[in-house]
């Protein structure tokens, strides 16, 4: 016979167990937490502070979270705004691009 503290336990620990799967099955985590976004974020940041045309380094902030690059940040002209979008979707890994950098406006 199970006794209703045990079976009060095992309640939560299915429901928890079911909470872990379901996120995994929708594909999502927590910032950080996914494999291989702390790469492509390094990897991608690296080469936008090397391309001059952007301004100086780190004027585009890079976040990836489930393979999905977030860029932030300010550039001179369109063009600049293009090319990192571009060099952001050619990055192994990223199946998405959401593009926040603001034009500056002479």
């Amino acid at each position: 016979m199970i006794s209703g503290r045990t079976s009060f336990v095992m309640a939560v620990l299915l429901t928890f167990a079911g909470t872990l799967a379901g996120c995994a099955a929708l594909g999502k985590c927590d910032p950080g937490s996914c494999a291989g976004d702390a790469k492509i974020t390094a990897d991608l940041q690296s080469q936008l502070n090397q391309m001059t045309d952007l301004g100086p380094p780190d004027s585009i902030h890079v976040q990836t979270v489930d393979s999905v690059v977030y860029l932030n940040g300010q550039v001179t002209g369109g063009l600049a705004k293009r090319l990192a979008e571009s060099v952001a979707f050619r990055e192994p890994g990223v199946t998405r691009v959401v593009d926040s950098i603001s034009v500056e406006h002479d």
